[in-house]
């Protein structure tokens, strides 16, 4: 009857769980068909909390991925005012600990006179007190050793039973009295020994003294003085354009920054750059003025530097040390005299340079000393003169500089300052110069034009292969007109004539028709007293198969004859 009973209820939960989920399959194992019916009414509920949370779970996750979205990277401008406040943090921590001035090194004094004879005095003085110290340990021995003799002797066995009593009670005292008041009897200790045995068994101070503590007063704080380029720093606006070189050239990386700015410092202070700026300039100045100079702008207002390797051919400054240092402290003193006229008022202003070196006639690889020389001068400056270049051009390079430069450019000059870099060929030198310097900014043996005549600033143009150009210069009243042209590459033919502008008047021939070779003087000057309403007329014919360029200007003065 069990047994029926057992599997009519198997049969019944059979048919419950296939009327309820048609999906499910029978249950093959036993647990699960033991289970009673109840339980899965209870399990509905469950999975449908489970899939209420679930949904709920999903618009949170979606509103977590909105938000994550909206957030805004900081700005490179943001990121770089931060980075300098961290940076004049760290440099005012800095100050505070005087880390810009390292501690000097311990100087070998030589030893004068005086301070001789002060060691010998001392020297006696010791010799002395030692012996002093030797005779009063043998004084003290000798008296030791006779109270050792008279003890046994004068000592009762009553005595020597009542020691470990009074040892007990006092045992750093007892065996000096017994030899103190041996040696009374015997009359033979004297006063100085007692005193040293008395002396030398004093017992130490208790831990219940009074114990005096000494308070000092913490002196203020006094921040180092430091100031670069003459810009002390953090204490002038101007400072914070400095600390940004200082930053870029590391990449942001303030703690490198830091580094750069102390060994900039600790140079500057090693060689006296602030006396070297005052200094008076030497014999060599005129010399070395024809190999580094300043001279006017480029387009965007920086102060172009010229260094002109071709000057540096058949000199001996690199085969005599002492003119070799006398030129680097000139090229410093230059240089700094340089930066100090920038204007550091706002990361905005131009307080950096353009340099233009030329390589004509530059002496070959075989001038190993230049070539040292020229890369210890720039690893110098960048070290010490971060991100004071905006652009260099090198021009008039010759054929075998640029396969050597790109093979050994990375070794010789860092990332950031190859990115600057601008190589140019001898017939690409002037186009490369004017892309940057306009003509009337350049010296005239660099393609440009002199400022001599001033004027207005300089217009160019070209000239055709095989055909003419000509340029018209008013004069609406009697002056005096005078010009400047120049043809780059020349082998042109050139000519003016003035073309009043009155009927009937005839036109005056400035300068008959000539050849301009490779040559004559690379620029062309001319006046002309005008005395009534016209132009001067200027043909240039270009019959070569090449294009030329031309670059021109003119000015106009009243005339003082009339």
């Amino acid at each position: 009857m069990a047994q029926e009973e057992a599997q009519k209820s198997a049969d019944v939960v059979a048919v419950a769980t296939t009327d309820k989920e048609v999906t499910v399959p029978a249950p093959v194992p036993e647990k699960e068909v033991t289970a009673p019916v109840a339980s899965e009414e209870k399990a509905v509920p469950e999975k449908e909390t489970s899939e209420a949370e679930a949904e709920k779970s999903v618009p949170v996750k979606e509103e977590e991925t909105v938000v994550a979205e909206k957030v805004i990277a900081p700005s490179p401008e943001e990121l770089e005012k931060k980075a300098l406040e961290e940076f004049k943090e760290l440099v005012r921590e800095a100050l505070n600990k005087r880390e810009f001035t390292p501690p000097a090194p311990p100087v070998k004094e030589e030893k004068t006179e005086e301070k001789k004879a002060a060691e010998e005095t001392k020297g006696e003085e010791k010799t002395e007190e030692k012996k002093e110290e030797e005779k009063l340990e043998e004084a003290v021995k000798v008296e030791e050793k006779s109270s050792d003799d008279v003890a046994p002797e004068e000592t009762k066995p009553e005595e020597k039973l009542e020691e470990p009593e009074e040892k007990a009670a006092v045992p750093a005292t007892v065996t000096t009295t017994e030899k103190a008041s041996g040696a009374e009897e015997d009359g033979t200790k004297t006063v100085e020994a007692i005193e040293e045995s008395i002396v030398s068994v004093t017992p130490p101070e208790s831990s219940a003294a009074p114990v005096v503590v000494e308070t000092t007063v913490a002196e203020p704080i006094v921040p180092e003085e430091v100031s670069i380029y003459g810009v002390p720093l953090l204490e002038d606006e101007r400072s914070d354009t400095i600390l940004l070189k200082f930053l870029r050239a590391r990449d942001f990386k303030v703690k490198e920054a830091l580094t750069m700015l102390k060994n900039t410092v600790q140079w500057r202070k090693e060689n006296k750059i602030d006396e070297l700026v005052e200094a008076e300039a030497g014999e060599e100045a005129s010399e070395f003025e024809k190999m580094v100079f300043a001279h006017g702008v480029d387009k965007e207002g920086h102060v172009v530097i010229y260094s002109s390797y071709g000057e540096f051919q058949n000199k001996e400054i690199f085969s005599d040390k002492e003119k070799l240092n006398k030129f680097l402290n000139w090229r410093i003193q230059l240089q700094e005299k340089c930066v100090r006229a920038l204007d550091f008022s706002s990361p905005d202003a131009k307080s950096s340079f353009v340099f233009v070196s030329d390589f004509r006639n530059a002496p070959g690889l075989g001038k190993r000393a230049l070539w040292q020389f020229i890369r210890r001068a720039v690893k110098q400056f960048e070290d010490n003169y971060p991100e004071f270049a905006t652009r260099e051009l090198f021009i008039n390079v010759p054929w075998w500089y640029i396969p050597y430069y790109k093979t050994f450019g990375s070794i010789i000059t860092s990332p950031r300052t190859r990115s600057k870099m601008v190589l140019a060929g001898p017939s690409k030198s002037a186009d490369t110069i004017f892309k940057y310097i306009a003509p009337e900014q350049v010296p005239v043996k660099y393609g440009g034009l002199s400022n001599e005549i001033g004027g207005d600033s300089v217009t160019e143009a070209i000239v055709k292969p095989a055909a003419k150009y000509t340029i018209e210069l008013p004069a609406s009243e009697a002056c005096t007109l005078s010009w400047e042209l120049r043809v780059l590459g020349a082998d042109v033919t050139y000519g003016a004539q003035f073309e009043p502008t009155t009927e009937g008047s005839y036109d005056v021939i400035v300068f008959k028709n000539r050849k301009i070779g490779l040559t004559d003087e690379p620029v062309i000057t001319g006046s002309f007293k005008v005395g009534e309403p016209g132009k001067i007329v200027i043909t240039i014919d270009n019959q070569t198969s090449k294009k030329k360029k031309v670059l021109y200007r003119f000015k106009t003065q009243p005339r003082s004859d009339l």
